[in-house]
């Protein structure tokens, strides 16, 4: 052995400041997203966000996996399973359909809802304040809304008296709100008129059995399933047949219904980052409630209310939230 070269090298060690060397690499975490339908930017962005908020940096210590269905829940356990090869830490998902294929895919992996609308109702989780089992996050509320939301469309449009409610069959939460909706009708001097929706491609006949239902308006039931990228195709189909709408969404709003009410979801988006850097901590799913919104949002398109004919009542749009003018 060469001991100029020993020496040198042990110099060299001893150099080094001991805290460096022993400094552990910073952990990356892998998050998976999971979504029956298409891309959400603007929802991501919200969720990213959150994220930064609590120290998270994307390439540093945090890895983003998003994996989207679009509207074909048939490839959601095949996308469930991809994230899982991947060894995702944590699950985010939107929807129910999204939250079965995970829990499918995989026996322990936790799972953070973004949003949705009946978790209880569903089965997913025994109660909001204890959920029990890897499934937590956040509710949309929206479930429960389904009669505010037809009364405020009768308060906007006193001469609606037959409603064509598009909705899901197969999606438990759609089906709930129908019977709510159903319920309630009589009181407003309302018949409500269910109108299945299975895909995107049953939207054009929906139209076309509200007009043979003879409906004056219409009530969206939202789903992943058909209503996730389709808000302007569903304005303005409303808008051909003079038909007003209600959704649950701004963007709904905004993209030409009448009105929508409902939670923001971008700021649902934003807080599940706080559920994820919890479990990534150490905390258990089951253990985390699920939040329940306590916001609403009233958007009304006066643009929309204009094109209709329509004048929406000056202590209706009081309580707006957002006018689009």
């Amino acid at each position: 052995m060469d001991r100029r070269v020993f020496v040198v090298g042990s110099m060299t060690l001893l150099l080094v400041p001991l805290g460096v060397a022993a400094q552990p690499a910073e952990r990356v975490w892998r998050i998976g997203y999971l979504s029956e339908g298409g891309a959400e930017a603007p929802l991501m962005a919200a969720f990213r966000q959150g994220l930064r908020d609590l120290g998270y940096v994307e390439g540093r210590n945090v890895v983003i996996e998003e994996r989207y269905a679009e509207q074909r829940s048939a490839k959601l356990p095949e996308l469930a399973a991809e994230l899982v090869r991947l060894k995702v830490d944590v699950a985010v998902v939107r929807g129910s359909p999204a939250v079965v294929a995970v829990q499918k895919a995989h026996d322990t992996l936790p799972i953070v809802m973004t949003v949705h609308a009946d978790p209880v109702g569903t089965g997913l989780v025994s109660s909001l304040a204890r959920p029990g089992g890897r499934v937590t996050g956040l509710t949309d509320g929206h479930a429960d809304l389904a009669p505010k939301r037809l009364d405020l469309l009768k308060e906007a449009v006193a001469s609606v008296s037959r409603v064509a409610a598009f909705y899901n069959p197969s999606t438990p939460h759609a089906a709930r709100q129908l019977k709510h909706l159903q319920a309630n009708a009589p009181a407003l001097r309302l018949t409500v008129l269910p109108v299945e929706v299975k895909g995107p491609g049953d939207i054009d006949g929906a139209f076309g059995s509200a007009r043979r239902e003879r409906a004056d308006a219409v009530f969206i039931i939202p789903d992943p399933s058909w209503s996730l990228g389709q808000e302007r195709r569903l304005a303005d189909l409303a808008l051909k047949y003079r038909l007003p709408a209600i959704g649950t969404l701004k963007g709904n709003a905004e993209a030409g219904f009448l009105m929508a009410y409902g939670t923001d979801f971008a700021r649902l988006f934003h807080r599940a980052a706080t559920y994820v850097d919890k479990i990534l901590k150490g905390a258990k799913p089951g253990d985390l409630p699920i939040e329940h919104p306590t916001k609403f949002d009233l958007v009304i398109n006066l643009r929309t209310a204009r094109t209709l004919g329509l004048s929406i009542p000056p202590s209706l749009l009081l309580r707006a939230d957002y006018s689009i003018e």
